[in-house]
């Protein structure tokens, strides 16, 4: 299983590559694949690689979710 996560653009660099933040964590990657991004897009992450743009909401209810579903997984390791 492969998992693609959603992660705004914060600086355009050359060569088909930009910096992207993910809560507060930033890393240059390759946009190579997608036309047009700007400072601001969200973009589909995958191991390094953006995938394509997605819009602001979309990409705010997928972080949203991945969030819930890491706070179930450590409640769970939590009980006893």
């Amino acid at each position: 299983m492969c998992l693609a996560i959603p992660a705004r653009v914060t600086e355009v660099l050359d060569d088909g590559m930009a910096r992207i933040s993910l809560d507060g964590v930033t890393k240059v990657v390759s946009v190579a694949l997608v036309e047009d991004v700007r400072v601001g897009d969200y973009i589909v992450l995958h191991v390094g690689y953006a995938l394509a743009k997605i819009d602001e909401a979309e990409a705010e209810r997928t972080l949203a979710l991945l969030r819930e579903a890491a706070a179930a997984v450590e409640f769970a390791g939590a009980a006893p």
